[in-house]
């Protein structure tokens, strides 16, 4: 009996040094694959942080872009806002100075609907310019100086759409 392992005994030697090489050869071969594997994957992750940053980069441009935009626009419209309410104070101030009158161009025509026929019998004529009163003359450019802030305001935001949020 003996005898017998002695002859299976340089085949199962011979079978374990050849599992031994495949294992050993099966193990390099998976690490190889890892590695590229693992290289693949770093190189994925290297693409993806820069197109994010670059990405980020785009996005913080715009906004820096859209940032200067609103503020020329609202340096823009303050500036035609402020010029225009300066204008109106010096009016303003030349009428109540009696610098200057506030008149107001008028007609009145019996019969043309401007009147009613109740009182077309009566003859005003053309009226030809009303001057106003003190009072009622601030309160003109009272009314005046609240058109010109929403007029600005109506004329900042049609800018701000038309060329910011674009």
């Amino acid at each position: 009996m003996t005898s017998i392992w002695l002859r299976i005994l340089p085949y199962m030697a011979a079978l374990l040094i050849g599992a031994a090489g495949a294992w050993i050869w099966q193990a390099n071969s998976y690490g190889q694959i890892i590695a590229i594997n693992e290289a693949s994957r770093q190189a994925d992750l290297a693409t993806i942080a820069n197109a994010g940053a670059a990405q980020a980069r785009r996005a913080l441009e715009k906004q820096q872009s859209a940032e200067q935009a609103v503020a020329n626009l609202d340096q823009k419209n303050q500036k035609e806002k402020t010029d225009a309410l300066a204008e109106n104070e010096k009016w303003r101030r030349a009428a109540a100075d009696s610098a200057r009158r506030l008149r107001i161009a008028g007609s009145c025509r019996a019969g043309a609907g401007d009147l009613s026929s109740t009182t077309s019998t009566t003859s005003l004529g053309d009226a030809g310019t009303i001057e106003l009163s003190a009072a009622s003359g601030s309160t003109v450019f009272d009314i005046r100086a609240g058109i010109i802030a929403d007029q600005a305001a109506l004329r900042a935001l049609q800018a701000y759409v038309m060329n910011v949020c674009r």
